[in-house]
């Protein structure tokens, strides 16, 4: 018996998602979790555009020449979904979305006028994991990720790894996490590139990172087998550490596929990789977002916000009405005009995490008003006009971060 804070508890509650044994480690979207999906996606895509992101999508199946040169044949190939056909030719599922985007810039063909180039995917990936492994949305085998890949200069390094680092705290706090600690990881013992190489690496993060004002925690050996890497770690209200967000320096992929850039001089140059995620995985930071919130997400995460409840059949048309009134404005609203007791929509609407109830009678109809019901249980009798302003304003989304 799964717990009710559990994140599927909630997912099932909530009608949100489920999981089944004919598709392990993956997902079934119901409408309402898919909205919380979108909802957070473009959440990220927002950010992306503001922050100069192109955003691409790359192949689901790669052969296995780009994988061994990127070093996942050798390094992640016991994670990896592979596929034959004739003649013995190997292909795999993308486990990461980096080779991709390596394809695109190399027929892009950069000179240092595109620099920084940035390239964002919300990219589909699946992951071999062992089926002991998998955890409801924590650990899957197919998710997304809020992907994206920096190639620039050296001299342009630190300041996009700033860029980065700068308003992330408040991206998180947007969402409900205050307490947010960041991680320096070093190389791993399996790894790609040089000791020289690793050496310029670190320094050149630690060095960004001390620019950003970060305090890091050392963790030796947890890096990505091209590069090290920063990680940013959610507290949840239980006190429960979440790595989320990650940036990493790669100096080993450009050199194995040979990237370059053109120079203000005409010369080829290598540029320097990034891979950054705020999320990580959006699967599971939804999870995430469940249990620190109990199910009961804010309201301009909310997948319904409101729910218009009309007392009787006399008001079922003013209530239709009201509720229009806040679909033009955008909120996500329902009205419940089903032959129940108040007391059975409020504990249904509760239910199902609706932030706000509206109340609407015959004494409501009479004075043109309603009554607004709070999820904690807090209600005020408003004016319609003044009613529509107060939920708009309370269901509109937090400003960007």
């Amino acid at each position: 018996m799964l717990d009710v804070h559990d994140h599927r508890s909630l997912g099932q509650r909530l009608d949100l998602f489920h999981l089944q044994e004919e598709a392990p480690g993956m997902v079934f979207w119901h409408p309402r979790g898919y909205l919380l999906y979108q909802l957070i996606e473009e959440r990220v895509r927002r950010r992306m555009r503001r922050e100069g992101y192109l955003e691409v999508r790359t192949p689901q199946l790669l052969s296995q020449p780009i994988w061994e040169k990127s070093g996942h044949w050798d390094n992640f190939r016991q994670n990896m979904f592979e596929l034959s056909e004739e003649g013995a030719r190997h292909h795999a599922l993308k486990p990461v979305n980096c080779p991709g985007h390596i394809q695109l810039v190399q027929r892009m063909g950069p000179s240092y006028r595109d620099l920084p180039l940035r390239l964002g995917e919300f990219g589909l990936v699946h992951r071999s994991e062992p089926s002991g492994s998998l955890h409801g949305l924590f650990r899957l085998r197919q998710f997304t990720q809020d992907d994206g890949h920096i190639f620039c200069a050296e001299e342009q390094l630190s300041e996009e790894i700033l860029r980065f680092c700068r308003s992330l705290h408040a991206f998180y706090v947007d969402f409900g996490f205050e307490h947010i600690e960041v991680a320096f990881s070093s190389r791993p013992a399996q790894r790609a590139g040089s000791d020289e190489v690793w050496d310029l690496a670190e320094s050149l993060l630690l060095e960004a990172a001390s620019r950003s004002g970060l305090h890091c925690r050392m963790q030796p050996g947890e890096g990505a087998f091209y590069g090290p890497k920063l990680e940013f770690v959610l507290k949840d209200r239980l006190g429960r550490d979440w790595q989320c967000g990650t940036i990493q320096l790669d100096l080993v992929l450009p050199e194995r596929f040979d990237l370059s850039y053109v120079d203000a001089s005409g010369q080829k140059r290598r540029p320097m990789m990034l891979h950054r995620a705020m999320l990580g995985s959006l699967e599971r930071f939804i999870g995430i977002l469940l249990e620190h919130h109990e199910g009961a997400l804010p309201a301009w995460l909310a997948p319904e916000q409101v729910v218009v409840a009309p007392i009787g059949e006399e008001p079922v048309d003013f209530a239709e009405r009201f509720a229009a009134k806040l679909r033009e404005a955008d909120c996500r609203v329902s009205v419940d005009a089903r032959a129940e007791s108040l007391s059975r929509k409020i504990v249904d609407a509760h239910q199902a995490g609706v932030p706000w109830l509206v109340v609407v009678g015959r004494r409501e109809v009479e004075k043109n008003a309603v009554r607004l019901r709070r999820r904690d249980g807090g209600q005020e009798d408003l004016s319609l006009d003044d009613a529509v302003a107060r939920l708009v304003a309370e269901c509109r989304p937090a400003a960007a971060s």
